[in-house]
């Protein structure tokens, strides 16, 4: 064999040495990659914090955030105004996760049947915006039940509201306003 031949051969086989060297891909977990966090600009921050809500100041907010999932549990509010010093615990509580559908989940409350007996409820609740001194919120605000505390198989559609919470105690002297 002649030093060109030679060569030839050398030279083609580098491409596949080249292959063989590369190191092996590892298999992905699953085959596809998780969907991205989708929630509005803002809210990648932590939430962390105490709250009161601007239609009804007397309605006050103590917000844990794990930069995961947010909570917010309403504070006891007094008639005349005043604030309890710990979390009413049969309360409203607001749970809202970080997630590829937005930054959503639910508030949990408790309302009262027709008969006026009180039933756990479910609302869908879901942030649409965070600013540095206040969280926007998307609530259904009110469902009826039947006597077993389920919401009837027909009725009105859910009615949506906008809520929006302040950071930080409210104005001296802003009036309550009734249920938030």
């Amino acid at each position: 064999m002649s030093l060109s031949l030679r060569s030839l051969l050398v030279l083609g086989a580098l491409p596949f040495a080249t292959l063989l060297a590369c190191p092996a891909r590892s298999p992905s977990s699953g085959g596809t990659q998780p969907e991205p966090v989708r929630i509005p600009s803002g809210c990648e921050s932590s939430q962390a914090g105490e709250y009161h809500h601007v239609g009804n100041p007397a309605f006050r907010y103590v917000a844990e955030d794990d930069g995961r999932t947010l909570s917010l549990t309403v504070v006891s509010a007094r008639l005349d105004g005043g604030v309890g010093g710990s979390p009413d615990a049969g309360g409203i509580n607001l749970v809202l996760s970080r997630t590829p559908q937005g930054f959503v989940g639910e508030t949990r409350a408790t309302g009262f049947n027709v008969s006026g007996n009180p039933c756990p409820v479910k609302f869908p609740t879901e942030v649409t915006a965070c600013a540095d001194d206040s969280l926007k919120l998307r609530t259904v605000t009110s469902t009826a039940l039947d006597e077993a505390c389920r919401p009837p198989p027909s009725g009105a559609p859910p009615k949506w509201t906008e809520q929006v919470l302040r950071r930080g105690a409210p104005d001296a002297g802003v009036p309550d306003a009734g249920m938030p």
